[in-house]
């Protein structure tokens, strides 16, 4: 797939919103966590806003779609909800005890890991990208950068 300079930038910059905004709903959601007292609490309504927010943005993209397109031919593609789960969650409990760039950077890494996996093997669609000897460099020196980037530990009174 080939993208013009203008599209790559564009979604390049996309995700790089996207990036800004996983922080921010990082601590926002620990803050809902410790006011509600309950991690669950505040992904039940992190998940109950953004099912919402979504239905809102499907409607006016385009609509439903049809329901024979809800299939279970490739089940293992509905296991996505369970990974957003799991960040969530995991992100909301540990944030405020590890504080959110620890929290974010250590996620970061695990991206990077996974990400080079996903794209090696061309899973579940994804664009293939060998991990050759320079793209092992480069995840590397970014797992390096988020290493020396990383806050150490604050001590919670």
């Amino acid at each position: 797939m080939n993208l013009s300079t203008d599209t790559f930038a564009a979604l390049a910059f996309l995700m790089f919103l996207t990036g800004v905004g996983i922080p921010i709903m990082a601590a926002l959601n620990s803050g809902l966590g410790m006011q509600l007292e309950s991690p669950g609490a505040a992904c039940l309504v992190l998940m109950g806003v953004a099912a919402g927010l979504a239905g809102i943005i499907m409607l006016m993209t385009g609509g439903a779609p049809a329901a024979a397109s809800f299939t279970f031919e490739d089940p293992v593609l509905y296991a996505g909800g369970a990974f957003f789960l799991f960040y969530i969650l995991s992100i909301t409990w540990a944030g405020p005890k590890m504080g959110i760039g620890n929290a974010v950077f250590f996620v970061l890494l695990g991206q990077l890991v996974a990400a080079a996996v996903i794209d090696h093997y061309g899973l579940w669609g994804a664009i293939k990208s060998e991990i050759t000897v320079r793209r092992i460099i480069g995840i590397l020196l970014m797992a390096a950068g988020v290493y020396l980037a990383r806050k150490p530990p604050v001590a919670l009174p």
